[in-house]
């Protein structure tokens, strides 16, 4: 039998316990829990639109141990020279095992490889608990084979919960190890010496 992953072990050994403390809930079924993780990419304007999108899904598949599918346009918009039912991306939907895999490399591995990273904005929730973290670059992910970098392919991530309120998921959130960082707080400027 295959090992659990530690952040699903840590969060029914502890995570469960510190957001019914935190929070008061009364019921376990209250406490909330991620549901399942979408990650979604586009190849927007690329000039070969097949292979962009070839390099796309296999990048994913090898970010997310899942097969992607492609994601289809819905309208004709003239000006981005979009044809209805068009080829626009690739999105892979993660749950269970697989989901906890992917969020503890992407918490623990993929964020802090990141340069000057200085943790992720508060600002990108949803209103209903969901949280979308832009990523600009694949090679983030500690499978991604440098010299094999066909093309730089930005993705969103988007973690769906359970949580009623952004608190409520910004809490759990941040129990997992996600790293916040409050935008409206600015580094304190230090204090200069007044001249002679």
């Amino acid at each position: 039998m295959t090992q659990e992953p530690e952040l699903l072990t840590e969060y029914k050994t502890r995570i469960l316990g510190a957001m019914r403390e935190k929070h008061g809930y009364k019921n376990i079924h209250q406490i909330p829990k991620i549901s399942k993780v979408v990650i979604n990419t586009c190849i927007g304007s690329a000039q070969d639109t097949k292979e962009a999108l070839e390099i796309a899904k296999s990048e994913l598949t090898t970010i997310s141990g899942q097969r992607p599918v492609t994601t289809i346009s819905k309208k004709a918009i003239s000006n981005f020279k979009l044809r209805e039912e068009q080829a626009i991306g690739a999105k892979v939907t993660l749950r269970g095992r697989i989901m906890y895999e992917f969020l503890e490399r992407l918490i623990k591995t993929a964020l802090p490889r990141i340069r000057d990273f200085r943790g992720v904005s508060t600002r990108a929730f949803d209103g209903n608990g969901n949280y979308t973290l832009g990523v600009t670059d694949q090679s983030i992910f500690p499978e991604i084979e440098l010299d094999r970098i066909k093309k730089n392919i930005g993705f969103d991530v988007t973690i769906v919960t359970t949580a009623r309120t952004n608190a409520e998921a910004k809490s759990l959130l941040t129990e997992m190890g996600m790293p916040f960082v409050d935008k409206a707080k600015k580094a304190p400027v230090k204090a200069t010496e007044p001249a002679a």
